[in-house]
Parts: C-alpha cells; structure tokens; sequence
C-alpha cells in the first residue's frame, strides 16, 4: 500500500469506525456487525539530574511522554485498532491494523503494529516495571512497522512470525525489508506461579542509511531516561549510504513466585554493509518485589507481563524493584581495528504505587556511567530521579 494513500485514508476511516456503531445502536455486542470502544493512556514524566564534568549536562525538565488514543472493535469479519499519540509537535500514528481470528489456528494482522521481540518490548508501558525499558527494548526492538503477521497460541506455548517495513507511517523515509518473530514457554503457569521462557529473532535489511535524505542508522541508548539525550554514546553508525544487513536476536527468561518475580534478557545485533561490520550485546536483570502481597501478572496468551489488578489494601499496591542494565557496541572496517568499542551500564531502583489498577506513580533513582573502551576512559557519569504519573482506560 502507498504510505500517501494510507494517510489520505485514515481520516475517513476513522470517521466510518468512530460513526459505525451507531447503526446497529439497539443489538446486543455479540449481534453487531460494527462496534467501537474508546482506550487512551495519560503519561506525565519528570526528571531531575545530578550530571559530573564529563559530556554536556542534561536539563531537568518534565514532558508529557504518552497521550495516546485508540479506537478498537469489530468490523464485519474483522478485528480494527486505530491508536496515536498526541504528545508531541504532531500526532504519530501506532497501531493502525485489521485482524481476523482463525480460532485455534492462530491470527492474522495486517497494516502497522508493533513487533514481536523480546519480553521487555512486548510489555506495555502501561504494565512495565520502570519508567523506561532497558537499553535493547529502546534500541533493538523493531516497534511499529508496516506489515504482516501470523499469531498463535496453544497450550503452554505461544508463537508469532511477521514480515514488514522498515517504514512506518509517520517514519517513511527509512527504507528496506525485514522478518522476524519470537516464541515464548510457560509450562503450567498459574498466578503467582510463572517461568517464562523465549527467544526472539529478526532479520532487517536497510537501503542506503544516511544517504538520499534516508535517516542514519545509530544505536544510541539514553542511559539516565528518556530525557538524558547529552548522555547518549554512539555504540555504532552505519550512515555510509551502503545497503546494511542487521541480524537481531534476544533470549528470555522471567519467573514470578507470589509477591517476587525476576527477569532477565540477553540480547544482541550484527552490523554489516559490506565495508565495515558492527556488534551490539546487552543484558539486564531485574528483581521486583510487592511489598503488599501482589504478584505480577502473566498472559499466557501472548507471553507477556499485563496489569496488576487484585489490589489487596485500600491504599493500594506497594512495588519495589532494582535493575542492572548494560549494553556495549564495537564497529570497525573490514579486516581493521576498531573505529569505536563502547559501553553504557546503569543501576535503577524503582519504586511504584498502585492507586488503583489503572493509575500509578512512579519514581526511578538511577546511576548511569559511558565508557570510551578505546580510550580506557569514563565519558559520562549522571544520576537522575525520574517520574511518572500514569493513567489509562
């Protein structure tokens, strides 16, 4: 589909969706041929940085991170989702698909949606343990792309295969072809008692990165949060204009026993544009506690972590969490030395209250460090305290 034409036809579109259920006003939901509910998600972040001499120094500043809306439902033989967020200088579009269900077979999707890698990613920010994910969810993982996919999920097993854009709606001027998918394990899980186990893999093939007006391609995580852009190191840049082959990959395992739960990924990319190659590994651990007896919550239809729900106090639900996370890169010219050897870690500890189900408050503390490996040097070393207050419907 031409991103032009898809664009002159989501207004309309969403016109049709948002007036349909008007037609069949007095059935009942199981009988309409058309339905539409209305969701949205409020994310209001702060951040507050102690930064050392080293680099430029971050501001403080607050933003409004996610204000997004979605309408979703049925139309006729097909699931619809139209989701975007108004949070910024303009509206970016996010999921914006039609999907149908073929029972035990699994799920068709098409148009833009969200990716199937990693544990991390999959979760929804409503549902995540930090404010932000960890260096490879916001690095890596593919997020909305233009697409096809096939989902299913039987037993303890789910598995998923999609082949997409490297376009997006709002981002088309990055061109090129992919695939990928991801698998994950739960056996016998139950609440309060999980093992989860999965891999993800994709295989993306850039044309001309950093050439013709075609953006670079850059991994460059913000070690301190969201809003730590002056303390981002370049683990690699392919921005030559060479056609460039990226292999990713990422292995899951989390566990949930009762109030405790912890969780770990090991993930990684290969950089290759015929002239010079580049590596990218990370990791994280975490560990999450629920001071007031709650457990995390697993979906085993879709091999993800979802929203905590039976609050067992008035005053709500208490959850305490620590993450280590780092992420190093390496880039260098075919049969030479390295150009650039780097390395970002940082500690986070989390604090989260759950007023309600679907309103939080949440407060980050982190230590955050760069490393020049080639240098033998520190380049960067900030602490921040960041927050968010969230609420979604």
């Amino acid at each position: 589909m031409e991103l032009n034409a898809l664009r002159w036809c989501m207004p309309a579109a969403c016109t049709l969706l948002l007036a349909a259920p008007a037609w069949a006003a007095d059935a009942s939901d199981d009988d309409r041929p058309v339905t539409a509910s209305l969701g949205g998600r409020l994310h209001l972040d702060f951040a507050d940085f102690h930064n050392d001499r080293r680099g430029t120094p971050n501001k403080d500043d607050t933003e409004i991170r996610r204000a997004w809306l979605d309408v979703s439902g049925k139309f006729f033989v097909v699931d619809y989702k139209l989701e975007a967020d108004f949070s910024g200088d303009r509206v970016e579009a996010k999921d914006v698909f039609v999907s149908r269900s073929f029972g035990d077979a699994g799920k068709l999707t098409v148009g833009q949606f969200k990716q199937f890698f990693s544990l991390d990613d999959r979760t929804s920010s409503n549902y995540g343990t930090f404010l932000e994910r960890g260096n490879a969810g916001t690095t890596l993982a593919p997020l909305y792309r233009l697409g096809a996919s096939w989902q299913a999920a039987r037993g303890d097993m789910t598995w998923a295969a999609s082949a997409y854009s490297l376009e997006s709606i709002d981002a088309w001027q990055v061109k090129g072809r992919a695939a990928g998918g991801r698998a994950t394990w739960a056996p016998g899980a139950t609440a309060g008692d999980v093992l989860h186990l999965g891999l993800s893999l994709a295989h993306e093939r850039y044309d001309n990165p950093g050439a013709d007006g075609v953006p670079a391609l850059r991994i460059r995580p913000r070690p301190a949060g969201h809003l730590s852009d002056n303390s981002r190191l370049t683990l690699v840049d392919f921005s030559a204009g060479r056609d460039t082959d990226v292999n990713k990959w990422s292995l899951e395992y989390a566990q949930v026993n009762g109030p405790l739960s912890w969780q770990g990924e090991f993930s990684g990319a290969t950089f290759d544009d015929g002239s010079q190659r580049g590596k990218v590994l990370a990791g994280y651990g975490l560990v999450s506690w629920f001071v007031t007896g709650e457990s995390r919550v697993y979906d085993r239809k879709t091999g993800r972590f979802g929203r905590v729900k039976d609050v067992q106090h008035a005053a709500g639900a208490f959850e305490l969490a620590l993450r280590y996370d780092q992420m190093r890169g390496d880039q260098h010219l075919i049969g030479q030395p390295d150009l650039r050897d780097g390395q970002t870690e940082a500690w986070t500890l989390g604090g989260n209250w759950y007023m309600r189900p679907n309103l939080r408050f949440m407060l980050n503390l982190i230590e955050s460090r760069n490393r020049d490996r080639l240098a033998e040097a520190t380049v960067d070393r900030t602490r921040a305290v960041t927050g968010r207050l969230q609420y979604d419907f």
